[in-house]
């Protein structure tokens, strides 16, 4: 790749799942990549790893801070660091829903304000926010991870609309059901276990939540289309990767009624009203 197209890329949460399959296949293609991770493993095959804890405002002001000291430039930054919280929304801690917007939303909000100033420098960049088919749709049991996508998208919105002027683009990526460890990386909310009101509900509603996630695409799949993004001079607001007849239920949402679609949304989760 010749330098006038290779890539300076940042990657948060590249220690597994789609946040290493995006920095290895962005790097195999050619682009400078430095992926992160609170707890860094050895370098990938064809990207270098660092620590940045998005929930650490100086760890995030240190890492970009290295990336440009070593690169000089800082041309794209994904922000697919995250986790989900699982249970009701009344089983919810407001501690464990601050953690979990703190990471999802306020460390993407982070990542993005140190690096804009680069950006709008340059008078170019691209941000990729990783959000998921569960920031365009509520989902049971899964509240506070829908909550936490649902403002990253809101902000991604009007970033992108701040931003165009300094030749800077922002997007969204929407990932359905993806093959990764997100089973054995979901926390529980405290109090979704014995004594909860929801309890059998859940379980039954998490079963069917994990088996689909163990059908899901490979990661690959989102790394591929953020690729392309990449290679682009413009980009759109938002685009879904995952098994079509996910995609199509995002579609769905803007032509059907509310309760129409809410309907839909609890019959695939095993859910109906009395």
């Amino acid at each position: 790749m010749s330098k006038s197209r290779r890539k300076v890329v940042l990657i948060t949460g590249a220690s597994s799942g789609i946040g290493q399959a995006c920095a290895e296949l962005l790097g195999a293609h050619g682009h400078a990549v430095h992926g992160t991770s609170r707890h860094p493993r050895a370098d990938g095959a064809h990207h270098r790893m660092a620590v940045l804890d998005v929930t650490d405002e100086d760890s995030v002001q240190r890492a970009v801070a290295s990336v440009l000291a070593a690169e000089g430039r800082l041309d794209v930054v994904v922000n697919c660091a995250g986790f989900v919280m699982a249970g009701a929304v009344e089983d919810v801690s407001v501690e464990e829903a601050q953690r979990q917007m703190d990471t999802n939303f306020f460390g993407a909000l982070r990542v993005c304000r140190a690096v804009l100033p680069t950006m709008r420098a340059q008078r170019s960049g691209l941000i990729v926010n990783i959000s998921s088919m569960g920031g365009a749709a509520g989902l049971p049991f899964q509240g506070l991870y829908s909550a936490s996508k649902f403002a990253l998208e809101g902000m991604t919105e009007s970033l992108r609309q701040e931003v165009a002027a300094f030749g800077i683009e922002a997007t969204l990526l929407q990932p359905g059901d993806v093959l990764t460890r997100v089973r054995e990386y979901r926390q529980r909310a405290r109090q979704s276990g014995p004594g909860s009101a929801y309890q059998e509900a859940f379980e039954r509603v998490m079963n069917l939540v994990e088996s689909g996630e163990g059908a899901g695409v490979p990661p690959e799949h989102v790394a591929r289309k953020l690729l392309a993004l990449v290679e682009r001079q413009r980009v759109d607001v938002r685009y879904s990767v995952g098994r079509l007849s996910q995609r199509i239920g995002l579609v769905s949402k803007r032509l059907l009624p509310g309760r129409t679609f809410e309907h839909l949304v609890m019959a695939l989760h095993g859910m109906s009203r009395r």
